[in-house]
């Protein structure tokens, strides 16, 4: 039997990478257990009361968390072959940004959108903001967290009535309530960075 052939410097470089997403990882777990995570209660958007929060905007609106989040999800943009970013306003908006500066300034440019609740009464009366996504581009919707899905949801509605495939979307943090089954419904997968339950 052929003994397969491994390749020293390929598994070395493997293991960085692993390790490096792996302390990445971590720090961004910190950082929102010590920044975003709010122990109150609050209502949601979606109506309901909880007894926790997450507010992460102090985290992808940082200088740090805007960092690793964008090496985070562009790595997972990387192995899933997606095109384009993009997701609802405002939750979306700075890690949008941040996964596509970083994409430019590691030479896999990605398109990028923003999706607004309504088309714009003025100007050129958008609703879809951004240079352009099309039927060709593989899509991955962002968002910052995912409690029902619904903005998930509604923003893949506009795009899907433009005739733009959707079928998967990225969150920083599910708060495990319904999210992940709504999407699946609308068939999209819903990955996540984290789960509430990681925190509690």
């Amino acid at each position: 039997m052929s003994k397969e052939l491994t390749c020293p410097e390929a598994d070395s470089k493997m293991n960085f990478t692993m390790n490096y997403l792996k302390d990445i990882k971590n720090r961004l777990f910190n950082l929102i257990r010590k920044k975003a995570f709010v122990k109150k209660k609050v209502k949601l958007s979606c109506g309901k009361i909880s007894n926790y929060y997450f507010d992460l905007r102090k985290v992808t609106l940082s200088s740090e968390g805007s960092f690793l989040v964008s090496e985070l999800i562009l790595d997972f943009i990387k192995k899933k072959g997606f095109s384009c970013v993009g997701g609802p306003t405002i939750g979306a908006d700075p890690i949008v940004c941040a996964v596509v500066l970083l994409s430019y300034l590691k030479d896999i440019p990605l398109k990028a959108f923003i999706v607004r609740k309504v088309a714009k009464t003025h100007g050129l009366m958008r609703q879809i903001e951004g240079p352009g996504v099309s039927r060709k581009d593989k899509v991955l919707l962002v968002d910052d967290v995912a409690t029902s899905g619904s903005s998930l949801l509604e923003t893949a509605e506009v795009l899907r009535k433009k005739g733009i495939k959707v079928d998967s979307a990225m969150v920083i943090l599910d708060r495990q309530e319904g999210a992940r089954k709504n999407l699946k419904k609308a068939k999209i997968k819903l990955y996540s960075l984290f789960k509430a339950d990681d925190f509690r």
